[in-house]
């Protein structure tokens, strides 16, 4: 039943209760003033807020800066008899919209025929009883509160802008890319350059050399030296290079077949880049086909890597590189990264000739023109990506071939994949640094104005944003448990709840990235998509620390080594 006027039951009390949410104190003395309300008129059964109508930052059941929306809910709470108490609660902030509607308001409850009292009439006592002033001795502490309370929302106020700022460079990064990705994979006439398309280029054929570098790999050479023996192209040779290997490798490789087209070199310990630099040296073929020492090649693989390079301009061929070991959580994470990666970013890129890498997993080379550009380089972690970038600048095409799949082993273990992320981000860093002349320069294409911008912006620094989205949500559910036993659980999350909602957002762009990537990728099943928001738990931040750690090694001017994984061999062939 509605609350009744004690100095007349037959009349309907309505309460006006304005709260400035504005310290700690004050939250307490209204609470208890409201527990002193609710004690003189216990008898009445039912009483609750009927409305409350904005809190500065984070609209709760009216629209901010709307004062007709102001009046015309609470006008609806009352009528649908859902209490007799009006709270109009700016905490503290902008009360224009506040002010805008009280007076409307007051009058138009009054033509309704409420009386309206404030919770200091309700008790007898006057306007100053009901709103004492703080003791002076606890000023001191009240400017401390709230100093404390300004830094703590500033610090808010910028993992929040942070985390939207990281959200929306995300959802148009997600629109650009996906879009041109969709073109290349169902649009051919809109695949442009069309390398490798026409019919004539499936009749070239040249001599291949398939260049293996290896370190300490006995567990998977042997494997990997099969795999490319059992591929359906007329002509290739197999060149394994040691390099420096304290295990079996060579062994391992040579006991591997008895076929006359492999060829194992054994070389002083030189690093990656000097043992491709090796096998190109001594290989027979125009074409240079590099795999790693685990890889797994499709039958077809070759096939398809060498039929782009029948069209001259093209210098290089990226591959598609797939976790063959898919035996866990981290593996299956890495599974969904590799083909997004491969089915928005490469197809993207490609439509706009800005690949920035060739997978050292799967890649074919024109051997001239890396030859001419000078091979291999050693003075970079990433030496595959560095030579992408610099045929690029020297004017060659790099092209996709999505159907030369190569299957690949991923870390298992969140230190393995410490490892190799890390080593991945410093090569990254160390690339974009060596080639920065050519960033947003038109002189260098499509290479300074997209590939190398999306280096910086969506590999570097992006992800140094992204974990402003977990840090807000962290923070903002933090808030939520500390004022809940204050506001009330209500209150509080309304301030929670738009953060809350951006997070989930946050999380659906990620998983429909994933979704669209899985898509374009025949044989994928779409549920990998799924596992993405799990993510957030673990995985993004190893990716988080292995990006960091590079850059403060970057800074300390030291650079590690091959930064070889331990090989499990559980590489598994499709």
């Amino acid at each position: 039943m509605p609350p009744k006027s004690m100095n007349n039951p037959n009349r309907d009390l309505l309460v006006l209760f304005n709260q400035e949410l504005m310290t700690p104190q004050s939250i307490e003395h209204e609470v208890e003033l409201l527990h002193q309300l609710l004690y003189t008129i216990e008898r009445i059964e039912n009483l609750i807020i009927a409305h409350m109508d904005l809190h500065t930052r984070f609209p709760v059941t009216v629209q901010r800066g709307d004062p007709q929306k102001i009046i015309a809910n609470a006008l609806s709470a009352l009528e649908r008899k859902n209490g007799r108490i009006i709270l109009l609660h700016d905490a503290g902030g902008d009360r224009a919209s506040t002010i805008a509607a009280l007076g409307p308001l007051i009058d138009s409850l009054r033509a309704r025929g409420f009386e309206l009292t404030t919770v200091a009439g309700l008790l007898n006592v006057t306007p100053q009883a009901g709103t004492p002033s703080a003791p002076r001795d606890e000023a001191p502490q009240r400017a401390l509160n709230l100093a404390a309370i300004n830094i703590a929302n500033i610090g808010e106020a910028l993992l929040v802008g942070t985390f939207l700022l990281a959200l929306v460079l995300g959802v148009l990064r997600l629109v650009a890319i996906g879009s041109l990705a969709g073109l290349q994979r169902f649009v051919p006439r809109f695949a442009r350059p069309r390398y490798g398309r026409r019919a004539e280029d499936a009749e070239f054929l040249p001599l291949v050399s398939v260049v293996i570098p290896a370190y300490n790999e006995g567990r998977v050479i042997g494997r990997t030296v099969r795999s490319v023996l059992e591929q359906a192209y007329p002509q290739f040779e197999v060149i394994v290079v040691d390099d420096g290997s304290s295990d079996d490798t060579s062994t391992a490789a040579q006991m591997a077949s008895d076929d006359p087209r492999v060829r194992v070199i054994r070389q002083p310990n030189g690093g990656k880049a000097a043992a491709l630099n090796h096998g190109m040296t001594i290989a027979a073929g125009e074409i240079i086909v590099v795999i790693d020492a685990d890889t797994l090649l499709a039958p077809d693989a070759i096939r398809h890597l060498v039929r782009p390079l029948a069209d001259q301009r093209v210098g290089a061929v990226a591959g598609n590189a797939k976790v063959g070991n898919r035996v866990n959580l981290v593996t299956r994470w890495q599974a969904v990264e590799y083909v997004t990666s491969q089915n928005l970013d490469r197809r993207a890129f490609v439509m706009l000739n800005c690949i920035t890498v060739v997978p050292g997993a799967i890649g074919a080379w024109r051997r001239e023109a890396v030859l001419e550009a000078g091979g291999f380089r050693t003075d970079t972690l990433a030496e595959d990506q560095d030579l992408t970038l610099t045929l690029l600048q020297r004017g060659h095409r790099v092209a996709l071939a999505d159907q030369a799949v190569a299957l690949t082993e991923a870390p298992e273990t969140f230190e393995a994949l410490l490892k190799q992320r890390f080593r991945w981000s410093f090569g990254t860093l160390q690339c974009a640094w060596k080639h920065r002349a050519a960033l947003g320069r038109r002189r260098a294409g499509a290479l300074g104005l997209v590939g190398l911008p999306n280096i910086w912006l969506f590999q570097l620094l992006f992800p140094l944003l992204a974990p402003a989205a977990d840090v807000a949500l962290l923070a903002t559910l933090g808030r939520f448990l500390v004022e809940s036993p204050v506001l009330g659980a209500h209150a509080a999350w309304a301030h929670a709840e738009p953060v809350a909602l951006l997070y989930l957002f946050f999380l659906a762009v990620d998983t429909i990235t994933a979704l669209i990537g899985v898509a374009f990728e025949p044989g994928e099943k779409l549920s990998q998509a799924l596992l993405v928001p799990l993510q957030r738990i673990a995985y993004r931040q190893v990716l988080y620390v292995a990006l960091l750690k590079a850059m403060r090694a970057a800074l300390k001017g030291w650079a590690p080594g091959w930064g070889k994984l331990e090989r499990t061999g559980r590489v598994q062939a499709t």
